[in-house]
């Protein structure tokens, strides 16, 4: 337990450095139409989504998701996606999991 409150805390120091002195910084996205989360509302929306999967770290944000304000996507420790949903004042809404990522599929262990 004390592992999983510990990365907890690493991860919500990540989000809050990810938005350092409020400058604010968007991970990309790699998917050119969707405008990413930027400046207080990536930190608050990433400690959001870091505290509902319980670590990992982010790989992607949206705003104007379909499913929701925002959409985080975290990669957990073990490889697996899992897109975070929130509303507007970055509650979770809901959550899917995605696939692995194809680096993960195609490795040498043939997941």
């Amino acid at each position: 337990m004390m592992d999983r409150k510990t990365r907890w805390i690493a991860g919500t120091a990540l989000a809050v450095a990810l938005v350092g002195g409020g400058t604010g910084m968007a991970v990309a996205n790699g998917h050119g139409t969707e405008t990413p989360i930027t400046g207080e509302a990536l930190g608050k929306a990433s400690t959001a989504a870091l505290a509902y999967t319980g670590g990992g770290h982010i790989t992607d944000t949206e705003v104007g998701d379909e499913e929701g304000y925002y959409e985080v996507d975290v990669t957990l420790d073990d490889g697996r996606q899992v897109d975070v949903h929130l509303d507007r004042a970055c509650n979770v809404l809901n959550s899917t999991a995605g696939q692995d990522r194809p680096s993960d599929q195609d490795g040498p262990n043939g997941r």
